[in-house]
């Protein structure tokens, strides 16, 4: 009996659920988001995903592979457990991949943290743009370069002394990191990044021959120059100037009609610039928040001037709460998230904020999108899936106070019918 399916993509959290059913033979079929199924029960559109007998239905990377617990536990002699809501593998006769010790599983669950955050949204910031799969901005991929940079530069000084992240033995933290660095390096790092990296690529070559991670890199080769950006092709454009000399002829009007007949240069550079002008303009909107008070004189302003046809309210998210260390390094997770943003800056305005205290902390926002969709706004940043979208209504006391609170700051957030106090947040304008 077929133990269900799971949803995943090329992704890179995509790997280790996927090597899990591979390595352990599970009874799963794998399939991805062309499937009806996926489309059917997962209007989200997140990955990975799983759908399992008597109706059972999971999103969530942790939450599919918890599932499998049990499914291991009756298959094999080796079985999982998780720790800090990230995959801690325990294979017969090996050591325990979360650590030995208490302090080793600290250190686990650090590196996990680390790759999780900063390095898969700093990496993807570079790597997606020059693939096409997200808004080209060279100032926006060389910030990321450079912040790439000195990540790497703390990577490689833990293994120029250690084998491994954390101690002398594979841990669920090299598994998870190397499929991370694996993407780079099939992308952005090629063969002279290795030769200034070797401690690094050592431990890539060591950690990817894994039995968990060895199906996804058997063929990998180092790339001889790093991906580069290729810029859409012009071709009416071409054709025009082409043209141009046979404006001259009689039967000028025909070539014309002939140049403008395609409609691809009318096209909107972004999505949201096919909406056209709003009545409200947000630079207004920006201006008035930013040198008035919020509270006697923005937010009453903000209600008049609303006009909810062309704006959309939206609470924003962040879905790993869980993993959230110390309150500054939430604010600074939020400062990248905002500066991935930037291609939507005109179509958008926000305010997100940390709750609670350090080791016990959260991400909540409210933000103004034009238009009535959140996705067209958010979905040029790379990391804009790491969080849930919940459409405000306008007309609603408790979504308006909501919205007032993320304006302004001097509130407790209720989380679960508890008060969280606000310890730092950010404004996107």
């Amino acid at each position: 009996m077929s133990q269900g399916t799971l949803f995943i993509t090329e992704q890179t959290r995509g790997v280790v659920p996927k090597g899990l059913v591979q390595y352990f033979k599970l009874d799963v079929k794998i399939s991805n988001k062309e499937d009806e199924q996926f489309k059917k029960y997962f209007p989200l559109n997140y990955i990975p995903a799983f759908v399992g007998p008597k109706g059972l239905k999971l999103t969530e990377v942790s939450a599919v592979i918890e599932h499998f617990i049990p499914v291991l536990k009756s298959n094999s002699d080796a079985f999982l457990n998780l720790f800090s809501n990230i995959l801690v593998l325990n294979l017969a006769g090996e050591k325990k991949l979360k650590g030995t010790t208490e302090l080793e599983q600290v250190q686990v669950n650090k590196w996990i943290s680390f790759f999780n955050t900063e390095v898969i949204s700093t990496s993807a910031r570079i790597f997606l743009p020059l693939l096409g799969k997200a808004p080209y901005n060279k100032k926006d991929i060389d910030a990321a370069t450079e912040r790439l940079d000195i990540i790497i530069q703390i990577i490689e000084a833990r293994l120029s002394e250690f084998t491994y992240l954390v101690g002398e033995r594979i841990t669920v933290a090299d598994l998870f990191a190397a499929t991370v660095i694996g993407r780079s390096l099939e992308t952005i790092f090629d063969k002279s990044w290795i030769s200034k990296h070797q401690d690094i690529f050592r431990w890539f070559s060591t950690v990817s021959a894994h039995p968990v991670l060895s199906w996804r890199y058997v063929d990998f080769k180092p790339r001889d120059k790093p991906v580069e950006y290729v810029p859409p092709k012009k071709e009416k454009k071409e054709k025009k100037k082409e043209d141009k000399p046979k404006q001259e002829k009689k039967p000028a009007p025909a070539a014309a009609e002939q140049s403008d007949e395609p409609p691809v240069e009318k096209k909107a550079k972004h999505p949201l610039e096919a909406l056209g002008k709003p009545k409200l303009a947000i630079d207004e909107w920006k201006r008035f928040y930013s040198n008035e008070e919020t509270r006697e004189s923005a937010i009453p302003w903000f209600w008049e001037h609303l006009d909810s046809d062309e704006w959309s309210l939206w609470k924003v998210t962040y879905k790993y709460n869980d993993e959230l260390t110390l309150t500054f390094m939430s604010n600074n997770l939020i400062g990248g998230f905002f500066a991935r943003l930037t291609g939507s800056i005109k179509y958008m305005f926000g305010c997100a904020v940390v709750y609670g205290e350090n080791n016990n902390n959260g991400i909540i926002g409210g933000f103004m999108v034009r238009g009535q969709d959140y996705k067209p706004a958010f979905e040029v940043a790379p990391d804009w899936e790491s969080y849930s979208y919940e459409k405000l209504d306008p007309n609603s006391e408790e979504d308006r106070e909501f919205f007032n609170n993320m304006l302004a700051w001097d509130k407790p957030i209720v989380v679960n019918g508890e008060e969280k106090e606000i310890a730092d947040g950010k404004v996107l304008k």
